[in-house]
């Protein structure tokens, strides 16, 4: 074999290697740099400076028990520092108000759920959009008023569970052109078992659509987010004009009893 040839092989060798290792980024990277758009990192992965803790029964700003906390790069809803469950909800708000975007979360559920929590509240937490502002809530108010985007996880063996469903505490849709009241619609999402990291993403088009998404694949739609009337918050978030549209608002992840690790939590804006 002569020299020339070596070097041309060797050649050969290091370009697919380079090759190889491009094309091993995982998708959403891909996707971010490939597009070109520019994506606002909420969590960013060091603390959580711009996110405000609210429980119910305590002030605003209030960390209950360090149950929001940042360690190896994530940012946690961690149970560590609690004894049992008595009823204290926790949500997470970002400074921010939001109107058109897309929100794509990386989440995992961890461990055991804490003592004596809600039932369904197992493996179970929520991206909170076009919600009330923390300010606004009630010392023992145990959910912001919003759209829940219903993150959920399974248990290989024990049945069916599908993510990203949608939950109105003290909302509102259409789908189909009909008024939904039910609090809880199921999407068509897989169960995602045990400790896996899930993608998800929420594409929010005001008060118009919302679309959810589950490794890029939608899984539920809806319209017309709205104030419900029979809720007691109604008349204080109801606007001057008597508008009960929702077109806006804050975003927030829960705490309610079973410890969830986020890695990624970012977001896109979109034109109006």
């Amino acid at each position: 074999m002569t020299t020339t040839y070596k070097f041309m092989l060797a050649a050969l060798v290091v370009c697919a290697t380079i090759l190889l290792a491009c094309n091993s980024k995982p998708k959403i990277q891909q996707s971010t740099e490939e597009s070109g758009e520019e994506w606002i990192q909420l969590f960013n992965g060091k603390d959580l400076n711009d996110w405000t803790p609210k429980f119910t029964g305590y002030d605003l700003g209030v960390n209950y028990k360090n149950t929001f906390r940042v360690e190896d790069g994530l940012l946690r809803v961690s149970y560590d520092d609690w004894d049992e469950w008595n009823g204290e909800f926790g949500h997470l708000f970002y400074k921010d108000e939001f109107s058109h975007y897309r929100l794509r979360v990386e989440y995992r559920f961890v461990g055991p759920q804490l003592k004596n929590a809600p039932n369904w509240a197992f493996r179970n937490n929520g991206l909170m959009i076009h919600g009330q502002t923390a300010e606004s809530m009630e010392l023992d108010q145990a959910f912001p008023t919003s759209i829940e985007v219903q993150l959920l996880g399974g248990v290989t063996g024990q049945g069916e569970r599908p993510t990203m469903n949608l939950c109105t505490p003290g909302t509102n849709v259409v789908m189909n052109g009909e008024l939904i009241e039910p609090h809880t619609i199921n999407s068509t999402a897989e169960t995602q078992f045990d400790d896996k990291w899930v993608t998800v993403e929420a594409e929010v088009h005001g008060g118009d659509l919302i679309r959810h998404f589950v490794d890029g694949v939608e899984v539920l739609n809806y319209e017309k987010p709205q104030l419900d009337p029979r809720d007691p918050t109604y008349e204080k978030l109801l606007s001057a004009d008597g508008n009960k549209m929702l077109t806006k608002g804050t975003i927030s992840i829960q705490a309610e009893g079973h410890s969830t690790d986020f890695r990624k939590i970012e977001l896109l804006v979109l034109d109006e």
